[in-house]
């Protein structure tokens, strides 16, 4: 089937009286509760939960493998291949079951908030919490934009329609199918919200780079002397909460490119976990949940209404949805400059990298491809426990192109824009997990601070000997000891055991960047068996 036919199916779709488009936020909250899709909270957000589904599924998501993709995608176990025929059954398969719904819920708008390189999207949706997920964290259009707005790439979500591996081809009743020939994201059998949101993402990872812009799974604020800051890190390291600042004004909290004029958002949205969420540790976030706002699997008192934030019954991995104007000191625009600092977020398991070193160039080219951390519970399924894994460039599971594209792009933007870069431990301390604590979010919060003023730049350095990383011997704020790992363990020996344990796990993940120039390899850590 071509394209064109393709196309004019879902423009016959979303042409039917059943199709509610571009419903105010209003509008959607009463459909919500009307369909009993969530409830209301005492905050005045609307509730839901996901059944079975309460992360992403990677093992479920799919490129289709085509004349487009087939020679630019990074075919592996991130990138899986799909056929175009199997892709084109479901297709017909939804839009036959979406076609015979009482209501269906389109929402047009954009991603990405620099309008020389924004792309116009449509999200089609079953459920109409799903359409105010999607009307919260993509950039809404004006008016005036709304009546010239073509869409260039589609998502059509139907939760309720459950693949048959057998016969439609899939590893599940789930799927996360993307067409980058059709311009097409296919999304069933899970109702996880996530799964929209970065589906998109995907896509503009692909697109972008074509484009001279580089992608980047990372937040990002700026100072009031225009300096900006940006935050790489997989979900749970800290991103959202760290780009929170007071003090800053927050351009977003997920995904950005950076191009040759400087930093845009891709979303006019955050979406924060809320998992141990208080007022009084990060106020911004917990005050931007109110009325519109979507919360994720977060359990309700049952007569107050009142979320528990610390209630994981259902999963680790509660959200909140909520755009990003529910922030106060925020950039609109989102969109800044050059980036004069870097700082890539790690939750290491082990708790033996030091929460602040100074990278140079090649350490952060390494530590950029490697993208250590710890998936921790729930974000993905099957997840129960912090596991040690690697992303290349903090967002594998996003990156349809090869790692070395990203890192080629970021290294040339360090160079050129001579931005500092710090490697930052937002996991443990004083032991690994099961044994020590989670870094205090307060002392993060200083270490951050001291690294963005420039009090860095100029204080006692310690090099670590089996990373060969430069951490600070003093952060004001934070206590000395902290600074230094194996001063936090009662067991210097099983330290250096762990330390060499995980500095094994870098060499060998690394083995597969074979194309890394030799002074980049040479820049990890400096125990080597």
């Amino acid at each position: 089937m071509t394209i064109i036919n393709q196309m004019s199916q879902l423009s016959d779709l979303v042409s039917q009286e059943n199709v509610l488009k571009n419903l105010s936020v209003a509008r959607l909250v009463e459909k919500t509760l009307h369909r009993n899709e969530g409830v209301l909270t005492s905050t005045g957000a609307v509730r839901a939960t996901t059944g079975t589904y309460t992360g992403r599924s990677p093992k479920d998501k799919f490129i289709v493998k085509d004349d487009v993709s087939d020679n630019t995608v990074d075919w592996g176990p991130v990138n899986c291949a799909i056929d175009e025929d199997v892709f084109t059954r479901l297709y017909h398969k939804v839009l036959d079951y979406l076609s015979a719904k009482d209501e269906v819920f389109v929402f047009n708008g954009y991603a990405g908030a620099d309008e020389n390189y924004r792309l116009p999207i449509q999200v089609i949706n079953e459920l109409a919490w799903h359409n105010l997920f999607a009307r919260q964290m993509f950039i809404r259009p004006t008016e005036e934009e709304l009546t010239e707005h073509e869409a260039e790439f589609s998502v059509i979500s139907a939760p309720n329609f459950k693949a048959d591996p057998a016969i439609d081809g899939t590893n599940s009743e789930a799927f996360i199918l993307i067409s980058l020939k059709h311009r097409i994201v296919l999304i069933g059998g899970t109702e996880y919200a996530g799964e929209i949101k970065k589906s998109i993402f995907s896509v503009m990872n692909y697109m972008l780079p074509k484009k001279n812009v580089l992608s980047m799974h990372c937040s990002a604020n700026v100072g009031k002397e225009g300096d900006v800051a940006l935050f790489f890190g997989l979900s749970g390291t800290g991103k959202t909460t760290l780009s929170a600042d007071p003090y800053r004004r927050l351009i977003g909290d997920d995904e950005h490119a950076w191009s040759p004029k400087g930093v845009f958002n891709i979303e006019g949205g955050c979406y924060a976990k809320t998992i141990n969420l208080s007022k009084e540790k990060e106020p911004q976030i917990y005050d931007a949940i109110r009325f519109g706002s979507v919360l994720e699997n977060v359990i309700l008192d049952d007569e107050s209404r009142n979320p528990d934030y610390d209630d994981t019954s259902l999963t680790e991995n509660t959200r909140a949805a909520y755009p990003i104007d529910n922030i106060d000191n925020i950039v609109l625009p989102s969109v800044a400059g050059h980036p004069n600092t870097i700082i890539f977020l790690t939750a290491d398991a082990f708790g033996v990298l030091p929460p602040i070193s100074k990278l140079s160039k090649e350490q952060a080219m390494y530590h950029f491809l490697s993208g250590y951390t710890s998936k921790l519970a729930g974000t993905e399924r099957g997840v129960t426990s912090p596991q040690a894994t690697f992303s290349a460039c903090f967002g594998s599971p996003f990156l349809p192109l090869a790692p070395a594209t990203y890192a080629e792009m970021l290294g040339e933007k360090i160079d050129q824009y001579n931005t500092n870069v710090f490697l930052v431990n937002t996991g443990w301390t004083g032991g690994a997990y099961g044994e020590g604590n989670r870094m205090k979010l307060s002392y993060t919060r200083a270490m951050i601070h001291a690294a963005l003023e420039g009090e860095l730049n100029s204080v006692e350095t310690h090099v670590d000997d089996i990373f060969g990383l430069e951490a600070p011997m003093q952060v004001p704020g934070v206590p000395d000891e902290v600074l230094i790992p194996k001063q936090t363990w009662n067991d210097p020996e099983a330290y250096d055991q762990k330390a060499k344990e995980l500095a094994m796990k870098f060499h060998e993940n690394f083995e597969k960047f074979t194309h890394a120039s030799e002074a980049i390899a040479q820049a990890g850590p400096a125990y080597r068996g």
